[in-house]
């Protein structure tokens, strides 16, 4: 059975970026695309207003990550809260990463804010502190790019710690068997992350740019981690009320 992934974008990739990484969906139709794994995938620009029809438009749902922070009071924003809250409210497959990962914490009672260590960039370990068994292959750590200010202190009601990274104690997390969500950024690729930090030199300051630029050295485990996503995916699902989806329309 091919399983249809909607892509709720956040943000864009910097043009001059582009025509070498391409853009946030296209990163994860090149993560996701497994072999002998039938994925499709449609775009949704919420940062600009575009929704899906209804909740069941895709089998499941991935929300980018983007250079804004899930706290600010921006109109979209507002609105990709509440749209978290209602596809928890069905029981619809939903993946988060960084950003979004960030808002379901922030959306379903739990909280993000800035962390006190500042950025956090390049290659950094993960600690497996809870295996479920769409985790397949098992690994007891793996290693993922990150790229972020902000990050998860508190989960909401129901969820459960994952994995954890050393200055990010909620690295990835689960609600039931319908959110699964990731700090850390399987979607990009190395190049892509050394171009972003040295476009924040200057912000991120000599010692967080230098040690970052170090860990690109390393190797990375996006390719269990895609196949962690689409077995979560995959997965059964608990009963889901689909007559209680709205229809938001696309704007």
């Amino acid at each position: 059975m091919t399983i249809r992934i909607g892509i709720l974008k956040t943000d864009s990739v910097r043009e001059e970026y582009q025509a070498e990484f391409g853009d946030y969906p296209v990163m994860f139709r090149t993560l996701l695309s497994l072999p002998g794994e039938p994925v499709t995938f449609a775009d949704y620009n919420v940062e600009h207003g575009h929704y899906p029809a209804t909740t069941d438009e895709c089998d499941a749902w991935l929300i980018t990550g983007s250079r804004r922070s899930v706290y600010e009071d921006e109109p979209w924003i507002l609105r990709l809260r509440d749209y978290v809250v209602e596809l928890n409210d069905t029981r619809s497959k939903l993946i988060g990463i960084c950003f979004g990962h960030q808002l379901v914490a922030h959306a379903l009672g739990g909280r993000t804010e800035s962390a006190k260590l500042g950025w956090r960039v390049g290659v950094h370990p993960n600690t497996v502190v809870r295996r479920a068994p769409f985790m397949a292959p098992a690994v007891d750590t793996f290693n993922l790019i990150f790229s972020h200010k902000d990050q998860v202190t508190e989960l909401p009601a129901g969820a459960e710690a994952l994995a954890s990274s050393p200055g990010c104690p909620i690295s990835m997390f689960r609600i039931g068997d319908h959110i699964l969500t990731f700090q850390g950024h399987p979607e990009f690729c190395k190049g892509y992350s050394r171009s972003l930090m040295e476009f924040r030199q200057d912000i991120l300051g000599e010692p967080t740019f230098s040690s970052g630029m170090a860990s690109l050295a390393a190797s990375t485990d996006e390719t269990a981690v895609s196949q962690w996503i689409l077995n979560f995916i995959a997965s059964p699902a608990a009963f889901r009320p689909r007559d209680a989806a709205s229809e938001p329309g696309a704007v």
